[in-house]
């Protein structure tokens, strides 16, 4: 599912929140993602097309991504960002963020950076993969990782929430998120997400996560400073 962005990393294995700006003075938001109900239990992936794989991860079976849960429902993997209301963004940093596939996995599931920030892709494993990000606005390609060759590196010109997988490994599916504005975060192993403090100001605050959608909220931030909480509840689809 993709939003329309005018509305609005794991790293290794686990996912950390991550912000990336700060306007000194500015307001600190935070909040937590969690969901009501209980999803559907995850089935292990299919590896056998790639033995190797499959020996990889005989003992303790991979299971799909797209809905991780934490303590108490909370939600991992959801970008948290101003849709709308976002001071100038500034140039984009130079320093790239990594994207690096191991263990026949991405490490990191949902990757989120700046629009002309460049993203280093690297292969950590044994075998080669193809990595494929499915873009739409962007321009789609597609590329050949064989093992123990160099990363190369890629910045997207527009924003854009874009599948990623490898052609060689179905089971291989994450996403990169390329925003313009740098006030964005997204969420770890506990659902919370912090974002860099902001002017005051009014905002449009959105959550996004690949299966249960989007959500909005408007807030006010005023010169006071203190601190502000915002939380999101998604509901469990059946």
């Amino acid at each position: 599912m993709r939003p329309a962005l005018a509305c609005c990393a794991m790293t290794l294995l686990w996912c950390v929140p991550v912000a990336l700006f700060a306007a000194p003075g500015g307001t600190k938001l935070s909040g937590k993602v969690t969901l009501n109900g209980a999803p559907a239990k995850p089935k292990p992936l299919d590896l056998s097309k790639e033995p190797a794989c499959a020996q990889m991860h005989a003992a303790n079976p991979l299971v799909s991504d797209s809905l991780l849960l934490g303590p108490g429902n909370a939600i991992r993997n959801v970008v948290v960002y101003i849709s709308e209301g976002a001071p100038y963004p500034g140039p984009a940093p130079t320093t790239p963020v990594l994207f690096d596939q191991q263990g026949c996995q991405y490490t990191t599931h949902v990757l989120a950076f700046r629009v002309g920030q460049e993203v280093k892709i690297s292969n950590s494993d044994p075998l080669s993969h193809n990595i494929h990000p499915l873009a739409k606005v962007n321009r789609e390609w597609n590329k050949i990782q064989p093992p123990r060759t160099p990363p190369f590196a890629y910045a997207y010109e527009n924003e854009e929430f874009i599948p990623v997988k490898c052609n060689l490994h179905p089971w291989m599916q994450g996403y990169f998120v390329i925003l313009r504005t740098p006030y964005f975060a997204v969420t770890g192993d506990d659902g919370s997400f912090v974002l860099p403090e902001l002017p005051p100001g009014r905002y449009t605050i959105t959550a996004w996560h690949e299966t249960l959608g989007t959500q909005s909220h408007e807030i006010e931030i005023n010169y006071s400073g203190e601190p502000q909480t915002l939380n999101f509840t998604f509901t469990a689809k059946p």
